[in-house]
């Protein structure tokens, strides 16, 4: 008996990040974790499903330099974070600690 090929592909969160629900879901629970690396790489996946051109060219930023900030490399400034936050239309906000 033949084996048939799993075919597989890379996993790709921008695919799921359509709905604007989905991205507050998604950017909510990066921020619950707290980890700056995972802040930054949720606002670049969010970035990448809206349009990296795009989303940079409102936040005032090139894209190279938006892609290297939230890049697994990257360490943003809380400028460019909440740059990009406005740009993709979304806002910082603070409240209290759930216990």
């Amino acid at each position: 008996m033949a084996r048939s090929k799993i075919r597989t592909r890379k996993y790709d969160v921008t695919r799921y990040l359509k709905t604007e629900r989905d991205i507050v879901g998604y950017l909510e629970a990066a921020l619950e974790d707290g980890h700056p690396l995972v802040i930054a790489a949720a606002l670049g996946d969010v970035a990448r499903a809206r349009g990296m051109s795009a989303v940079a060219r409102k936040a005032g930023l090139s894209r190279e330099s938006l892609y290297k900030a939230l890049g697994s490399n990257g360490n943003p400034q809380l400028s460019t974070v909440l740059s990009v936050l406005r740009a993709l239309g979304f806002t910082l906000r603070v409240v209290p600690e759930r216990v």
